[in-house]
């Protein structure tokens, strides 16, 4: 393990050196990139100088040992040694989770996505729900979320909804296990018989793009202005605001109407155009991992069914971890940090695996 930390941070020397260089902010794009993995050697560093300082210490409480006559010195030196060897097993177990490979995206903010699937407008309700629940997430967290763009369903809900969330401690980090499909037991709103149905929506989080890494120019991009429809007050209708971008080489159409600003609305529809265009790519890196792990829960595969929720029972299962807990009603009051970190913690338990073999 020395090896490999004395390895790292004679990297991170060089990367800081790199950093320095003046001449290296005139390629802004390598700048952010150098800075970025500078940032995220960080905590490695400052763990692999207190391993060193465990080390040598426990060198010296074996050299009074070896040396040391005294019985007194003797008892202090073992009660230290044995105490240094306790830190030194926590300190690599910690370091080990450290040096797994993360996922580069992690640390960005997110775009999230929600669609009714099978079961009508109970669907879109279901959406509603999923979107409430996760906005209640947002908020316990401190993290800002706007509305990008949105169809209602036709007795409440949303057939899709769209929305940017960003904030710190790495959203899509944190939400990335949500993409899926997620379904629903209860009794619609619309049964009139009392009747169990099984509905479903689809949940796709995907990280944010930033400018540096999609060359997305405008003579590729069609702007189309229309008038914003749904709730939103006399502008609805009225005002020129809403942005449909199209972007012709791929096809790839987005839409943004929440805010009354044309220049707002564009500048959110371009945020989920770079997105959508970095997944293309991004996607080859996820099918690429998805193949190794049997829970890989940030997986290309959208199509798979995650999580159940059946509110007879107030119970969420989570298939892919095997996951069970009946507070149906807090869950989706937000409180949803549990099975966050229970996914994480699969994931990694994985990660650690495939970096020993």
């Amino acid at each position: 393990m020395l090896d490999k930390l004395e390895a790292i941070n004679k990297k991170y020397l060089e990367i800081e050196q790199k950093v320095q260089d003046p001449n290296i902010v005139n390629d802004m794009k390598n700048y952010v990139k150098l800075n970025k993995e500078y940032k995220d050697l960080e905590p490695i560093i400052a763990a692999y100088h207190q391993y060193k300082d465990v080390l040598s210490n426990i060198d010296n409480a074996k050299h009074v040992l070896e040396t040391e006559k005294d019985e007194d010195f003797r008892d202090m030196a073992k009660e230290e040694l044995n105490s240094l060897a306790i830190k030194k097993e926590k300190m690599e177990e910690d370091i080990r989770l450290m040096l797994i490979p993360k996922d580069p995206q992690d640390d960005k903010n997110a775009i999230f996505e929600i669609r009714a699937g099978t079961g009508g407008d109970e669907a879109s309700i279901f959406a509603g729900d999923l979107y409430r629940m996760y906005m209640k997430y947002f908020e316990k967290r401190g993290w800002k979320a706007e509305i990008v763009d949105y169809t209602a369903g036709t007795s409440g809900g949303y057939k899709e909804i769209v929305i940017n969330v960003s904030g710190k401690d790495g959203v899509y980090g944190q939400m990335k296990y949500e993409s899926g499909v997620h379904r629903v037991q209860r009794v619609p709103q619309t049964e009139t018989q009392g009747r169990v149905h099984t509905s479903a929506a689809s949940v796709v989080v995907l990280p944010e793009a930033e400018e540096f890494d999609v060359d997305l120019k405008m003579s590729d991009i069609r702007k189309d202005i229309f008038c914003a429809s749904g709730p939103g007050g006399q502008s609805v209708n009225t005002t020129y605001s809403a942005i449909r971008l199209t972007h012709i080489p791929t096809g790839i159409v987005v839409s943004c109407q929440d805010q009354k600003s044309q220049v707002k609305n564009l500048e959110k529809a371009m945020t989920v155009l770079r997105t959508r265009l970095f997944e293309k790519e991004y996607s080859k890196y996820l099918d690429g991992i998805s193949a190794k792990r049997k829970t890989m829960v940030s997986t290309g595969d959208r199509s798979a069914k995650i999580r159940t929720y059946n509110y007879p029972q107030s119970r969420i299962t989570d298939h892919r971890i095997n996951y069970t807990s009946y507070n149906l009603q807090t869950f989706m009051d937000g409180d949803i940090q549990d099975i966050l970190d229970a996914l994480q913690l699969a994931e990694n338990a994985e990660r650690l695996k495939e970096s020993i073999e």
